[in-house]
Formats: structure tokens, C-alpha cells, sequence
């Protein structure tokens, strides 16, 4: 299994948490509570953790071409829910 990990500093993690895992629960499998998220795509999974100021994420998948595809979704969706903070490019570590 290949894991990324990457951190997006916001003061705004809960909410984007919170907002991914309604987005995505009527079409993956969802795990929500407590700050914490895990999304079961079929490309990969992703948990995310959110801090006060941070979002951490750490996506795993059976191949690298899943592995991108798994960190892509996360991260576009991140970027279309936090549009106002106008969020770079997520820095992943492999």
C-alpha cells in the first residue's frame, strides 16, 4: 500500500471536514466523529484529521496511479470548498 500525506493550514479545518464528509456520503463510504474522517474511495481512502488550524490528510492506495487519482480528489474538493481562503497547491509527501 503507497501513503501521501500533506497539511493544509487553515483556521477553517473543522468546517471543510465536516463539509467533505457530507459531500461524499451519499457516494463512498464515510466515517465521521470527533474531528476525524475517513472516506473509502475506490481508487483509495483518505483520513483527515482537523486541529484548530490545520487539516492533516494522509491518502493510501494500492498503486501510484490510484494514489494520484485518491490525492486529486481530495484536493479539488478541498480548493472548490475553500474558495474565499484562495488555498495553494497542497504540498505532498510520498
Amino acid at each position: 500500500m503507497l501513503t501521501a500525506t500533506t497539511r493544509c493550514e487553515t483556521p477553517n479545518a473543522g468546517k471543510y471536514l465536516q463539509q467533505l464528509c457530507k459531500h461524499f456520503a451519499h457516494k463512498v463510504e464515510v466515517a465521521y466523529g470527533d474531528g476525524h474522517g475517513q472516506f473509502r474511495f475506490s481508487c483509495g481512502t483518505a483520513t483527515m484529521s482537523a486541529g484548530l488550524k490545520e487539516l492533516d490528510i494522509t491518502v493510501e492506495a494500492a498503486d501510484t496511479g490510484a494514489l494520484t487519482e485518491t490525492k486529486q480528489v481530495i484536493e479539488s474538493h478541498l480548493v472548490r470548498f475553500a474558495f474565499r481562503e484562495n488555498l495553494q497547491p497542497l504540498a505532498w509527501h510520498d
